[in-house]
């Protein structure tokens, strides 16, 4: 793609809890003719993901917390999610074990990394490393719920994976995030039971 891309000119047009900017480039499409065009880009880092299981009492761990573009959009209603956070300077696997116990409260151990798309390439640069892995009550170390003073108030939450998959199916859990990690493990409780 080097070849069919040229850029003019990077604007920064803000540069606070990340960055948005503004690129004017040539694009080169697949016909061969040079086309102008101009995208905003925000980045706010890379982050990572985690769905827990207990496949003993076929529980998953999620959290539900306050999320303010979705209520501006008109979700009044705290988003339920899977854990998840920015990786900050850490590697995916390290972040996301922090993430777990400062937002869940639990330790979490063998975590399994599943895979690492673009969220939103239309205009986010992040990637989001998706893992999961299994627990056990006996792994809660506190109590939970994010770090006060950075603003979060994160509820924990612990449901049946039936539960969740009725809360995907009743518009009751919207994020994105959340419904991938939940439908691949239903499809893979159901590929190895089959």
């Amino acid at each position: 793609m080097q070849d069919r891309i040229r850029i003019l000119n990077v604007e920064t047009l803000s540069d606070d809890w990340g960055t948005l900017k503004k690129t004017a480039f040539e694009y080169r499409a697949r016909n061969g003719e040079w086309q102008s065009q101009s995208r905003e880009t925000y980045d706010r880092g890379d982050g990572a993901v985690i769905l827990p299981y207990d496949a003993t009492r076929g529980m998953v761990l999620l959290t539900r917390q306050f999320r303010f573009p979705a209520y501006a959009v008109g979700h009044l209603e705290p988003l339920i999610e899977a854990c998840a956070g920015l990786l900050d300077e850490d590697d995916p696997e390290t972040a996301i074990k922090r993430e777990a116990e400062e937002e869940l409260g639990y330790r979490l151990n063998d975590v399994v990394h599943l895979y690492t798309p673009f969220m939103s390439p239309g205009s986010l640069t992040e990637r989001l490393s998706f893992f999961t892995c299994s627990y056990t009550p006996a792994d809660r170390i506190s109590e939970g719920g994010g770090h006060a003073d950075e603003g979060e108030d994160i509820e924990v939450l612990e449901m049946t994976l039936d539960e969740a998959i009725s809360a995907i199916l009743d518009g009751r859990l919207v994020d994105a995030k959340t419904i991938m990690l939940i439908q691949h493990l239903k499809l893979s409780l159901l590929t190895q039971a089959g």
